[in-house]
């Protein structure tokens, strides 16, 4: 309770910093009307507590739209007010007034985040292809090549809806893939938009097998999440290990994100998998690599990072992760991370962008190499 009460108290005061910012601007053009300053501050109060409105009246999706942009826009302006506060202290000692400078400042920091919010948008609903070349030096049954497509992070939900998931679609069947992986993170908490927009209808429509692991946000109780991953086309592996007909191991694991959650240890589920065919891990957070290695897992698929999503969040996971984004060879383990088709909180990424990641596989017996 304590934790949440300092969160609280912090961000009122940036929102009252950013506030008090936003209305000197105003004051610069239309000066201190009490009308105008009543409409600001309640539009303000608004914006600043509309994410959490939105969870509250789910009918209303217009409020869950305002409270995501609002997050983009309250993260932007604590980056860029404190410079404008600058140049407004600097302005004393040039021949420019202050209150020119706030007038101008104010503006230009409003385009910027216009901008910033555009190209954030843009990015995280133009999903790139990325793929990488990954040779595991074990034999299989049948041809020598293997084409993996994987997508992680979709949340679905209402940010997240079936424009999104049809472009999905349509891009993995384009990549003509032998197998997908969805390594977690598939629905944004709640699966009833999920439901109600129709995504496993749409997801069903993916020509080739699918196999997915749980994130942390794939945690809606109210459903049986594996029963409805199942009725969207997928093959679940919560804790299992699966073989494939050519000799290929895939395990999934539980996410690691709640205390409440007992999942297997990997040793364990490694018991059930032939080590001298390939392996294959579903691993939603990309931790425990040396885990892995160690344990004879060959190529671990993550997401969760998000590469985080809005720069310079990116150096924060750089520090966090081993592989916070992209390709990493540890040994004879190969770590792929995506950035996510989908986004958290707020559609926007900076920095990072929604990807599918196209994996080529080839397989080489050791005694062939």
């Amino acid at each position: 309770m304590g934790f949440f009460i300092v969160v609280f108290v912090i961000y009122n005061l940036l929102l009252f910093y950013i506030g008090w910012n936003g209305w000197k601007w105003i004051q610069t053009i239309w000066g201190n009307k009490r009308s105008t300053k009543y409409i600001y501050w309640g539009v303000l109060i608004f914006f600043a507590y509309s994410f959490m409105l939105g969870r509250w009246l789910e009918a209303f999706q217009i409020i869950t739209w305002v409270g995501a942009l609002w997050l983009g826009i309250f993260y932007f302006s604590l980056f860029l007010l404190p410079i404008v506060n600058l140049l407004v202290f600097l302005s004393r000692f040039t021949c420019f007034s202050k209150r020119n400078v706030m007038k101008w400042s104010g503006l230009a920091t409003g385009i910027a985040i216009c901008c910033l919010l555009v190209f954030g948008i843009f990015n995280a609903y133009s999903p790139v292809v990325r793929t990488y070349t990954v040779n595991i030096p074990k034999e299989v049954e049948g041809k020598q090549s293997f084409n993996i497509v994987m997508a992680s992070d979709m949340h679905f939900g209402v940010l997240s809806g079936a424009n999104h998931a049809k472009k999905l679609v349509k891009e993995i069947n384009s990549l003509h893939p032998d197998l997908v992986l969805f390594p977690g993170d598939i629905i944004d908490d709640d699966v009833k938009p999920y439901l109600d927009k129709g995504i496993p209808q749409i997801l069903k429509q993916i020509n080739a097998p699918v196999y997915a692991s749980f994130g942390n946000h794939d945690r809606d109780q109210s459903a049986d999440l594996v029963k409805v991953f199942t009725n969207s086309g997928m093959n679940v592996l919560d804790d299992q290990t699966v073989e494939l007909d050519n000799g290929i191991t895939l395990i999934g694991r539980k996410d690691r994100g709640y205390q409440d959650v007992v999942r297997a240890k990997l040793v364990d589920l490694m018991k059930q998998a032939e080590v001298t065919k390939p392996v294959i891990l579903l691993e939603h957070q990309p931790y425990d690599l040396d885990i892995a290695e160690n344990k004879g897992v060959d190529l671990m698929v993550s997401g969760h990072t998000h590469r985080g999503q809005i720069a310079p969040m990116n150096m924060i996971t750089k520090k966090i992760y081993e592989n916070d984004w992209g390709y990493l060879k540890r040994g004879q383990l190969q770590s792929i991370v995506s950035s996510g088709y989908g986004f958290w909180g707020t559609p926007i990424q900076i920095g990072s962008r929604a990807e599918i990641v196209k994996i080529k596989v080839t397989f080489k017996g050791r005694n062939n190499m």
